[in-house]
């Protein structure tokens, strides 16, 4: 029986503890509920503060957006006023710039006017002077008239006494002049012959070369025997030819007496085939310039009498051949050699 009892009793001390437990349980769940109705709460007032001055910001947006509209309003009425300005502005200029033209062309007019007023004032003063003068000058020729006749007269009586002199003078005059004709004729035959002695010693001296020939009264290098294309600097074999030319010059300036004054003209001449312009000669006028001076230099350096040289050039515009095939192209790449008069 005490066993029973005790047993009973022991079984009953789990109940205390288990409605403990659950009492505990459900003042937690009460809690809970609480804490989650006053957090809903507070984000709901929050959320209603924030309505509200999410009001305010649009109230302030439609407010904002209605000022735009009316400064857009102004801002295209100031436009329209600034465009009238400008139009007018454009008017008052062209307006402006008629008048000054008027103006302009009333001053020109009126500078011109008096300029003529001057000018006619300074005509009428001159020709006031002018007619005392001429008065002036009037009786002066009078008395000159006076004075000339006496000259005339005396005059006169020289010249018959000079009519007789003067056909003396004629004669001799023109017997001076056929002895001048006679002496000319004579220096230029002899000229002539020194001319034709100097072909044929060239002839001579320069008949082995097939490109140094005889044209008229004219000796002609091809440019290839004296120079390298292009260059006007005479090239070795060139100076071995132009030798042989110097010593005959030499021989013929020993010949030849002082009193006859003759050169050696050397001309350089050019095919048609421009240059390009970018080298040290621009066109062909220069290139045949400098290679006839070279040749000039080089006789000179050799003994010649610079007196008796002359150096000319004649570009591409005294060909000997017509056309542009490379034949008659190397024919007038030439330099020429011609004895004449000074």
């Amino acid at each position: 029986m005490a066993l029973g009892r005790r047993r009973f009793s022991t079984q009953q001390d789990y109940w205390p503890a288990f409605v403990d437990m659950l009492t505990t349980l459900v003042l937690s769940i009460i809690f809970l509920l609480s804490v989650f109705s006053l957090a809903q709460f507070f984000l709901s007032q929050q959320i209603t503060d924030k309505d509200t001055v999410l009001g305010r910001l649009n109230a302030q947006i439609a407010e904002l957006t209605e000022l735009l509209a009316m400064e857009r309003a102004s801002n295209r009425d100031l436009q329209d006023n600034v465009s009238l300005l400008e139009s007018n502005l454009k008017d008052a200029l062209a307006a402006r710039d008629s008048l000054q033209g008027l103006i302009a062309n009333q001053s020109g007019a009126a500078d011109v006017a008096d300029s003529k007023v001057q000018a006619l004032t300074s005509q009428l003063t001159d020709e006031k002077r002018v007619s005392q003068r001429a008065l002036a000058q009037v009786e002066l020729l009078n008395q000159q008239i006076a004075a000339l006749r006496r000259q005339i007269a005396a005059l006169e009586d020289a010249l018959n006494a000079s009519e007789s002199r003067d056909r003396e003078s004629s004669a001799k005059i023109a017997d001076l002049g056929r002895r001048l004709n006679v002496a000319l004729a004579q220096r230029v035959q002899e000229l002539a012959r020194y001319r034709s002695d100097f072909f044929g010693r060239l002839r001579e001296i320069l008949s082995q070369r097939s490109d140094i020939r005889v044209v008229g009264d004219r000796f002609v290098f091809q440019s290839e025997v004296l120079f390298d294309s292009g260059n006007d600097e005479v090239n070795p074999a060139g100076r071995g030819e132009l030798d042989k030319l110097a010593d005959a010059v030499l021989q013929l300036e020993g010949q030849i007496p002082p009193e006859i004054a003759w050169v050696l003209r050397v001309d350089g001449h050019t095919d048609a085939r421009p240059l390009s312009g970018t080298g040290r000669f621009r066109d062909n006028w220069e290139l045949s310039s400098a290679r006839a001076i070279s040749v000039v230099k080089y006789l000179i350096s050799k003994g010649i009498s610079p007196n008796h040289l002359v150096a000319a050039g004649f570009g591409e515009f005294q060909p000997l051949e017509e056309g542009d095939s490379d034949e008659a192209n190397a024919k007038n790449r030439r330099i020429e050699l011609k004895l004449t008069e000074r």
